[in-house]
């Protein structure tokens, strides 16, 4: 093997199942069941058109432009990338050098991790407490402690932290406090606030959950102008391409759809996690557009592997020191119901 040793080590990030062509129910990967803005066809019908034989522009500057004036930042706050995976792996590069520490809490999304392992970083993890908020060790110092990842809402759970609690920990942190809020279009509260007022604490937004453009792969930072600057250095050159940075544009600007999609998702999300508790299924509050059920005697592996057989994909999530449980995408009110109604066979 030439690889390095690091690499040979990790077993890599496993995404949520696929199902390709195959007419199947899809609650596992937390996509948006409706499809996105109609403004979104035509903007890309225009990039084509204007020519794809260049290279796209380099730092997405009419998305800059575009997220700033909806979000209230100059454009030199944004940083655009590749889905947010990009954007963690950018930070992952800039922040950590090899044998340095990434800390992020437990259970959380697992790329984390695989990021910190491609490094040869070190992890540190602070578990979540029962009722899903951390303990003060969470900013305690650490040796060599470079990056801090916070999702926030969380993954699985959907639980949120306040933003004065996550303005406590940057305080405490003497290093980048990176708040990972793929979801927060969900909730009621986020951090983008606390960018301006803490020079550590960087916020990473995607549109694949709440634009619904999983399959285009569009992420930013919103970070101080400093930041951004240096992480400019380390992101590939042309890390979105023309396509995606026009319908891109086009979703953001598009904020009445945004409103309206939020309100269908917040709905359902209602709907799973009240039919889920009437089943009997301990749920947290979510923030997102997923719900985390854990079944007092129906084993979560079962759940899932029956639901599967019947043309239903949920998430199997196991972690250590963890109850198991499944992860359920908030899908339209017809498919969730059909979920609920299988569940109620599965676990009478």
């Amino acid at each position: 093997m030439f690889v390095r040793q690091e690499i040979a080590r990790m077993s890599g990030y496993t995404p949520g199942e696929q199902p390709g062509a195959r007419k199947i129910i899809k609650l596992n990967t937390n996509e948006n069941p409706y499809p996105p803005s109609q403004t979104i066809a035509p903007a890309v019908a225009t990039a084509v058109q204007a020519g794809l034989q260049k290279y796209p522009d380099p730092h997405a500057t009419a998305f800059r432009a575009c997220a700033g004036d909806v979000l209230g930042f100059d454009p030199e706050w944004i940083l655009c990338g590749n889905g947010s995976d990009d954007i963690l792996t950018i930070c992952t590069r800039a922040f950590v050098g090899s044998g340095e520490t990434i800390r992020f809490p437990h259970p959380s999304y697992l790329l984390y991790k695989i990021l910190a392992d491609i490094q040869g970083a070190c992890v540190e993890t602070v578990d979540f407490n029962t009722d899903w908020t951390l303990p003060d060790k969470f900013a305690a110092p650490s040796e060599g402690l470079k990056l801090v990842f916070l999702p926030n809402p969380n993954s699985p759970s959907g639980t949120v932290l306040s933003p004065e609690r996550i303005a406590e920990l940057a305080r405490q942190l003497d290093c980048p406090l990176l708040v990972d809020e793929a979801y927060a279009d969900f909730a009621e509260v986020n951090c983008l606030s606390l960018v301006r007022e803490h020079p550590n604490v960087l916020v990473c937004r995607t549109l694949s959950k709440s634009y619904g453009l999983a399959g285009l792969r569009f992420g930013f930072l919103v970070a101080q102008p400093e930041v951004i600057a240096e992480l400019n250095k380390v992101k590939d050159s042309y890390n979105c391409d023309a396509l995606s940075i026009a319908a891109a544009t086009a979703a953001i600007h598009d904020q009445a759809w945004l409103q309206d999609n939020r309100r269908k998702i917040t709905a359902g999300r209602d709907q799973l996690a009240n039919g889920l508790r009437e089943l009997g299924f301990n749920v947290p509050k979510s923030s997102a557009n997923f719900v985390f059920a854990i079944h007092p005697t129906a084993k979560a592996k079962d759940l899932f592997d029956a639901l599967k057989s019947q043309g239903v994909l949920v998430r199997y999530m196991a972690y250590d020191r963890w109850p198991e449980g499944i992860r359920v995408s908030v899908g339209t009110p017809e498919q969730n119901e059909l979920l609920l109604d299988m569940l109620r066979e599965l676990t009478a």
